[in-house]
């Protein structure tokens, strides 16, 4: 088996078909769901996006980072700072502004973090991170740890005429789905590409590329901010849905939540990322609408569900969710070769 096939980089035909449908079913969603249901579904593939941003880093160039969230946080801040108080904002000048600050704050801390390597990357980043969470935590400038509003979602118009109106939650579904379904092809299309194939070097063996003549230290930072722009395009997604940020969306628990995602869903070719961020959502709503069991509330008690169940995967489902059915659908008697 080569190495682009254990990693999942090539999935089989039936689990492509299976993923087209589901491209397909969340087009026709909106249709039959109801608004909660769409906001449900909207913040999932906002979540997808940040999760296949994470997964450039971790499930591509091989770089375990616990300070992820600190980008996706700063796109989501830049938003609010930026939308007035009366009025909507642009979204033609919002958006890349938003994106950039993300991808400009990524380039400044990945230049020092991407020189590490092992857990002293890993410790770096949450370093990192933790300075940017308190730093908007301790500041009432910046909002403090009651965070900002987003009073109106940002205006598509040209010459003054709104071509679509993000205010509706149907609207805004489509907008979501259409960023996801194009930052997933784009990372795809990257994957295979000679700058992917670079990062995948990285990761199996990066003394090797380097022998070989490559600058891995630019390669690394390159996908350090790509992941951060990409983290801040959900992030000001996130923003714009909820009209509310706040510190937490830095924190720790946030980026743990997106290598969950990962674990769950399987690295090292996005759509994992997609079924992971998916899933987890899910169950989180599942296990916190748990009955209660006497005097005992289960659905009080949802992390430790969630927790027993990413432990499952990890013991009997080592490629996540979509490695598993790749795995049923190959026919194959073990999950671990």
């Amino acid at each position: 088996m080569s190495i682009a096939q254990s990693h999942l980089e090539v999935l089989p035909r039936g689990i492509q078909i299976v993923l087209g449908l589901a491209a397909v079913a969340l087009v026709t969603f909106p249709f039959v769901g109801s608004d909660f249901h769409k906001e449900m579904v909207t913040r999932m593939m906002i979540l997808a996006i940040f999760a296949m941003s994470l997964d450039l880093l971790q499930g591509v160039t091989g770089l375990v980072s616990l300070g992820h969230a600190a980008f996706f946080g700063l796109a989501g801040y830049a938003l609010a700072f930026i939308t007035p108080a009366g009025e909507p904002a642009s979204l033609w000048w919002t958006l890349p502004l938003a994106v950039l600050g993300a991808a400009l704050a990524a380039l400044v801390i990945g230049f020092f973090v991407v020189r590490t390597q092992g857990i002293y990357f890993i410790m770096v980043t949450m370093a990192f991170a933790q300075m940017v969470f308190y730093l908007f935590f301790d500041n009432k400038v910046l909002g403090g740890s009651d965070g900002l509003y987003v009073n109106f979602k940002p205006t598509a118009s040209v010459l003054g005429h709104a071509l679509f109106d993000l205010d509706k939650k149907t609207t805004f579904y489509f907008f979501t789905l259409a960023l996801m379904l194009a930052v997933y092809a784009f990372l795809r299309r990257l994957l295979w590409s000679p700058f992917g194939r670079a990062l995948a070097g990285i990761r199996v063996n990066e003394h090797r590329m380097r022998a070989m003549g490559f600058g891995t230290f630019g390669y690394k930072l390159a996908a350090f901010t790509l992941a951060g722009a990409l983290a801040g395009l959900a992030g000001y997604l996130w923003g714009a849905q909820n009209g509310y940020i706040n510190p937490e969306l830095m924190g720790f628990h946030m980026s743990a939540h997106a290598i969950m995602m990962l674990i769950l869903g399987g690295m090292g070719n996005f759509a994992g990322a997609i079924v992971g961020a998916f899933a987890f959502e899910y169950l989180l709503h599942a296990f916190k609408d748990l009955p209660t069991i006497g005097a005992f509330q289960t659905g009080k008690h949802w992390q430790l569900w969630m927790g027993l169940f990413i432990v499952a995967v990890v013991l009997f489902a080592p490629r996540g969710l979509l490695g598993l059915a790749v795995q049923l659908m190959r026919g194959k008697g073990s999950l671990n070769e």
